[in-house]
């Protein structure tokens, strides 16, 4: 019966399949935990995120009014995630003062402020006037 050894090959490989998966899941979420652990501006891109969710939930947003909010706001965590990956690489490589090094830190921080300052405009365009129509109605 060469099929039942094929089937036991088949069934080990797709087991490990799986646990690799779980892994590579496990150290995603070690990512995401350094970076709240480790990163100041986590902490207020979370207070952020929490209050624009509660605030988008009080105010009733509709599907597409959510799917911006949320573009946004996972714009800024990806960037910030992205970002402190950089600088983490960088001070591995280049552990001492380095004029080069500062621009690349420079250039990965600008990208979290344009995704920020893209995220308020974003805020600003679906929640004000939700706002301004539920305080002058």
């Amino acid at each position: 019966m060469p099929w039942v050894f094929t089937l036991q090959i088949y069934q080990s490989n797709m087991l490990k399949f799986f646990y690799s998966r779980i892994n590579s899941f496990k150290f995603a979420f070690n990512g995401l935990f350094f970076l709240v652990k480790n990163e100041k501006n986590a902490w207020i891109h979370l207070a952020a995120t929490l209050f624009v969710t509660a605030l988008g939930i009080l105010i009733k947003l509709n599907p597409a009014e959510w799917l911006f909010i949320l573009l946004a706001i996972f714009l800024v965590w990806i960037t910030e995630l992205l970002n402190t990956a950089i600088e983490e690489l960088v001070n591995l490589v280049e552990p001492n003062t380095h004029p080069k090094a500062k621009i690349i830190k420079d250039l990965a921080a600008g990208a979290v402020l344009s995704s920020a300052i893209f995220a308020v405009i974003v805020g600003l365009i679906v929640i004000l006037p939700k706002i301004y129509s539920s305080l002058w109605s």
